[in-house]
């Protein structure tokens, strides 16, 4: 069932309680990539614009829940979004506590303000329904805009609009961001355009079995790239060398291939090294023909060929997970095919969907992210969905 967006309330003079992701990667108190905090923005600006308030709620990094720890501190985010905004955000030296209280009570129509680490209280991730019911009387509205969380069951993600219910049945809705997230997502199961191809990387196998299985399902083409081939070619009776594998998912790995048909596509060659240092001794191998003493690092030119006209010739393609390592170059090239190839696609109309994690990484650093279609801002989230599961801290908001 379709659930109530931020855009269904009326803001005008209420608090609105909104669950932003703010948990980007930070190189001492320096944002590297804050493209979670630009796609937040939307939301927030609609809750002011309309006469609202809003009272932005995140977590960052792991903290050990004992406390404030200043590594994991939102304050370089509330000067990044203070800069996106061209204000000031007020920052909250807690979530919860007298002093959060306060600010919050001073905010009026068009007032901003950035709560602390919701990680810093272990009960946060025990989902506590008491801390919940913290969080929860703050606001007149509660809004789910933390797509990257909405796996998890966390107190400020299932508790907290569950509490907003009780409390006078105060209304609990989904963020545009989260609302985009998922119709895009969504669609690439239920109603793609075809031809309609995954592209699926990564180290382990076992992180997407239930992806593979879901997609082998409705795609028209599923390829395999990164670390996890190297497990279906050791399944296959191939030599890997010293290359990644799960020893314990090589029967799953046979049975994905003997139940795929032609669906299912693995790398026909390898680019390897023999240490993993971008000025190894660089080898090209067939796939399953791996030397002792090399591993393979990244899909071979022929492979990656072979994948980019695949991809240029869909209509949809979904990808996650990187071909190779792809930070460290040449070993980046594969990875680098397939998105170029997903970028020339959507230039003839195709929709590229990239969901998150690494594979977001890697088109940020190749200057791709603004020539697809989507880029998701949850690595698990999307995943949970490319299985074809829900979320309870989606299902427990409010519907149309």
């Amino acid at each position: 069932m379709e659930k109530k967006t931020i855009s269904d309330v009326d803001v005008s003079g209420k608090r609105v309680l909104i669950r932003v992701d703010f948990n980007v990667p930070l190189a001492g108190d320096q944002i590297t990539d804050d493209r979670r905090i630009r796609m937040a923005l939307p939301t927030i600006c609609d809750v002011l614009d309309r006469g609202g308030s809003a009272i932005l709620m995140s977590h960052l990094g792991r903290p050990s829940g004992e406390g404030l720890e200043r590594k994991y501190s939102l304050r370089p985010i509330a000067g990044r979004l203070g800069d996106l905004l061209g204000r000031e955000v007020a920052m909250a030296p807690d979530c919860i506590g007298d002093v959060a209280n306060s600010l919050v009570e001073e905010l009026r129509p068009g007032g901003l303000i950035l709560l602390e680490n919701l990680r810093f209280h272990k009960a946060e991730k025990k989902g506590d329904l008491a801390f919940a019911a913290q969080l929860a009387a703050f606001a007149d509205v509660y809004c789910n805009n933390a797509f990257g969380t909405c796996h998890r069951q966390d107190a400020s993600m299932f508790a907290v609009p569950a509490a907003m219910k009780q409390l006078g049945g105060r209304a609990a809705v989904v963020g545009l961001l989260v609302q985009k997230e998922i119709r895009y997502l969504s669609d690439v199961i239920t109603n793609p355009q075809r031809p309609l191809v995954a592209v699926l990387g990564g180290a382990k196998v076992s992180d997407k079995i239930s992806v593979i299985e879901n997609l082998l399902g409705c795609c028209d083409h599923v390829l395999i790239g990164g670390a996890m081939a190297y497990t279906f070619s050791l399944a296959q009776g191939g030599r890997i060398g010293r290359s990644l594998v799960e020893r314990d998912k090589l029967d799953l790995a046979r049975r994905l291939i003997r139940g795929s048909g032609q669906r299912l596509l693995l790398p026909v060659d390898v680019h390897c090294g023999d240490a993993y240092r971008a000025d190894c001794c660089k080898r090209i191998y067939s796939s399953g023909q791996i030397p002792d003493g090399y591993e393979g690092l990244d899909i071979g030119p022929e492979t990656a060929k072979r994948f980019g006209r695949i991809v240029r010739a869909a209509r949809t393609v979904v990808w996650n997970g990187p071909m190779g390592v792809f930070e460290m170059p040449p070993f980046d090239a594969g990875t680098r095919e397939v998105a170029q190839a997903m970028a020339d696609g959507t230039l003839q109309d195709a929709v590229s969907i990239v969901g998150g994690g690494d594979s977001a990484a890697a088109i940020e650093r190749f200057n791709l992210a603004d020539r697809m279609t989507h880029v998701s801002t949850g690595g698990g989230a999307s995943l949970e969905i490319l299985k074809g599961e829900t979320f309870p801290s989606v299902d427990v908001l409010d519907n149309r």
